[in-house]
């Protein structure tokens, strides 16, 4: 089931902070993705929150293979 059709109680959400250690990058990186619409987030207060769900999405989504030659 998609994190868009689970119930909100049961999304668990990561701070941009998070998500950048999930991902080893910078914490600014992870801002440009979400400015970017490219991770989902929501807005609450100042600060981003992102579905766990969704960082694993892209990443699948982003994976490059290699070929061997």
């Amino acid at each position: 089931m998609a994190a868009e059709q689970r119930p909100l109680n049961e999304v668990v959400f990561l701070t941009v902070a998070e998500v950048a250690t999930v991902m080893r990058v910078s914490k600014m990186t992870v801002y440009r993705l979400v400015h970017s619409g490219h991770l989902p987030a929501i807005r609450v207060g100042r600060s981003f929150r992102v579905p766990e769900q969704a960082v694993h999405d892209y990443l699948r989504e982003s994976y490059v293979g290699v070929e061997s030659a």
